[in-house]
This record gives C-alpha cells, sequence and structure tokens, in this order.
C-alpha cells in the first residue's frame, strides 16, 4: 500500500511538472511574440515622395508652390525648362537618416541632381548651395562628365567621389538610383542600377576633409546640415524622375 502510495505520488509530481514545464513554454511564446509585435510596430515604412499621380510631396525651392516647369508626364515627375531658371523643387518633409530610391532619366546632354540635407533660407538661393548632390548627366553628350576627374559624371557624388564607370545607362533610358544616408553610422551608401557604386562618411573629420578638397570648401553651410529636404534639381535641361520612395532611418 505504502508502495502505491508512493508512485501515486511521484505520478503526481511528474504530471505537475509536465504542466508546469507546458505553461512555462506557452508563457515564453506569448512573450517573444509580444517582443516580436513591439518590434513590428516600430518598423519605419516606405513612403511614397512622388507615386505618379501626385505632386502633394513637393513644393519650390523657397517657394510655398510648385513651379509650373515640373509636370506628370506618363507617371514621371518631369521638369521642362521654360524661360527662367531657379526652378528647384524640395520634399516638404524634412530628413536626417533615410534610404531614397528612384528612377530618372535625363534627356540628351541633360544635367540635373539629386540633393539631400537641403536647408532652405533666404540666405541661400540656391538648394545646391547646402544640399550635396548626386549627379544626373548624359556623359556622352554633356561636358561636365571630361572634368573634375569624373566626379561630375552621372551618379558621382557630385565634385566629391566618382561613380565607377559602367554603371549608367545612358541619356534616354531609366536609370534607378539608391542613396543610404546613415548619421547614426556615420555612413553614406550610393546603388545604380543594383550595383553598389560606393560609400562615404556623411559627417565628422573624413565627410569636413572630402569638402575642403572639392569647389565648395569655402561655401559657407555646405554639407553641414545633418537634417534637411530632399530636392530636384533645374539646371535647364528636361529631365524625369518617378517611383520616389524613402524611408526613415533614425
Amino acid at each position: 500500500m505504502k508502495k502505491l502510495t508512493i508512485l501515486a505520488l511521484t505520478g503526481i509530481l511528474l504530471l505537475s511538472c509536465k504542466k508546469t514545464e507546458e505553461s512555462q513554454g506557452i508563457q515564453k511564446q506569448a512573450e517573444e511574440k509580444t517582443v516580436q509585435e513591439k518590434k513590428s510596430s516600430k518598423v519605419t515604412p516606405t513612403v511614397f515622395l512622388f507615386d505618379g499621380s501626385s505632386m502633394d510631396q513637393w513644393r519650390g525651392y523657397l517657394s510655398d508652390e510648385m513651379p509650373s516647369e515640373w509636370t506628370i508626364e506618363g507617371g514621371a515627375l518631369t521638369f521642362t525648362p521654360g524661360t527662367t531658371g531657379g526652378k528647384n523643387i524640395i520634399s516638404k518633409e524634412t530628413y536626417t537618416s533615410f534610404a531614397l530610391s528612384l528612377d530618372w532619366k535625363v534627356s540628351e546632354g541633360g544635367n540635373s541632381g539629386i540633393f539631400w540635407g537641403v536647408h532652405e533660407d533666404e540666405a541661400f538661393p540656391e538648394a545646391y548651395q547646402t544640399g550635396p548632390e548626386i549627379q544626373v548627366l548624359d556623359d556622352e553628350r554633356h561636358p561636365d562628365a571630361k572634368v573634375a576627374r569624373g566626379t561630375h559624371r552621372a551618379g558621382s557624388l557630385y565634385d566629391m567621389i566618382k561613380a565607377p564607370d559602367g554603371l549608367i545607362k545612358p541619356a534616354g533610358e531609366w536609370n534607378t538610383v539608391i542613396l543610404k544616408v546613415n548619421h547614426t553610422t556615420n555612413e553614406g551608401i550610393v546603388i545604380l542600377n543594383s550595383k553598389e557604386a560606393f560609400r562615404f562618411p556623411v559627417h565628422g573629420e573624413k565627410w569636413e576633409a572630402m569638402i575642403s578638397e572639392s569647389k565648395f570648401k569655402d561655401w559657407e553651410g555646405f554639407g553641414t546640415y545633418q537634417t534637411g529636404h530632399i530636392g530636384l534639381q533645374d539646371h535647364g535641361d528636361k529631365v524625369s524622375y518617378r517611383n520616389i520612395k524613402i524611408k526613415r532611418l533614425d
């Protein structure tokens, strides 16, 4: 009788332990799920700055209005030069660390650019006075492609880092660029048509050294604003942009 009692008690204890383990397992799974849900809720979405149908995310630099030279043609945000220049546009919102992706197509002999870190102030009449630029260019026909050690060629960090040869499609064809600027890790990355082109610092001594060796060395305010607008350039030539998307990294 004693043995039976001991066996019964042992069985009860084993069953209790098993239930406790199962309960702890269920609780752990629930906790892990909660953690994952919290992480998911913090993920910053990728948003369209231009989806092919609306220019609502843009306005003119130093202006509340969108210049009439910028229109939507075939789902692309297109600049057609008019009689006066200075019709650069900027995003309505500002960004610090981000991943920007877009397609661009330039006309024959054309020139334009993609800015970031643009500080809007009447002290700077042009967006390029503060915002570094990824060059948009017809390398075959535009004279800029032949100067400044190649740092004015399409896809380059203008006047600072030359894009590798062979990554850019010719005028009249769409090119895709991804620009990542991360001030937390102090790294910028440029990807051209699915291939990484180059990396660079985005602030600090090395960034300042790059500026000091460029045409911008005496430009007050150039490349100094970590938070700023995204900009697209009026350089007097027809150019189109589409699928403009951005994701905040901060």
